[in-house]
């Protein structure tokens, strides 16, 4: 929920509250990696320039100089700052906390597109989604942020709320998705589930990654995540499912154009 979310072994989480556990960071390399997957041609791993992180450095922070690019690597080493996009809408979509209009309700237009599309394929396959918590503002972020270090003092309280600044939910890319068989909570039971199955299985094809992943923890630096899902495009996507890559690992990968 976070951005990452990660919450500890099954643990059932409000979406409300916004903690969770994570590991400590190291950097990720958004480097163009010297080796590719034979799966791909060169088209596949062509992106623009501005489809990277443009990055300056403000007091030891690499803050993102292009924070609407929707390939945008927001990560531990990679702050949004105070960004907030300018194109949010509320998808058309079923909610686990029913009809109320709220911050967390609300995604970029593109994502939010995308979003309803993959839930009315879902649901033509007799998979029920509920979307459980999209934007967060910086402010937001900040508020949840600061009442963890007023609780258990600042160094605790970076390993189970992610910085202002450093949440995936601020970029309005990512969803938390749940469903009824997890009485509507977030928790790692939902990988095993017929829904979180369905998602990891076809996601991709509406442009969403699964973005912490249970073999990933040591390239994301998060827990697994199994209802976290980021807007990334279909071609990306594509890209990441068939090689079975995080965003951090794409980077490495791909080239600029």
């Amino acid at each position: 929920m976070l951005g990452g979310c990660s919450w500890g072994q099954n643990k059932a989480t409000d979406a409300s509250t916004g903690k969770g556990q994570e590991k400590p960071s190291n950097s990720i390399n958004n480097s163009i990696g010297k080796q590719t997957s034979q799966n791909n041609t060169n088209h596949d791993l062509l992106l623009s320039p501005d489809n990277f992180n443009q990055i300056r450095v403000v007091n030891g922070i690499k803050m993102i100089e292009n924070p609407s690019n929707i390939l945008a690597l927001v990560n531990k080493d990679y702050s949004l700052g105070d960004y907030k996009p300018n194109d949010l809408v509320r998808p058309k979509v079923a909610f686990s906390f029913g009809n109320q209009d709220i911050e967390k309700s609300y995604m970029r237009k593109e994502a939010a597109t995308a979003l309803e599309q993959m839930f009315s394929a879902a649901k033509k396959d007799n998979i029920f989604l509920y979307a459980a918590s999209g934007y967060r503002s910086y402010t937001r972020q900040k508020t949840l942020f600061d009442a963890e270090v007023a609780n258990v003092g600042k160094d605790k309280a970076a390993q189970a709320v992610a910085i202002p600044g450093e949440s995936e939910h601020q970029t309005g890319l990512a969803m938390d998705i749940t469903s009824e068989t997890e009485n509507f909570l977030l928790t790692e039971k939902m990988g095993e589930h017929k829904e979180g199955i369905w998602l990891r299985e076809h996601a991709h094809e509406f442009g969403f990654i699964l973005r912490y992943p249970k073999d990933k923890v040591n390239v994301t630096k998060y827990e697994y995540e199994p209802w976290h899902f980021r807007y990334v495009g279909k071609k990306a996507a594509e890209v990441m499912y068939k090689n079975n890559w995080t965003l951090e690992e794409y980077f490495q990968h791909v080239k600029k154009a």
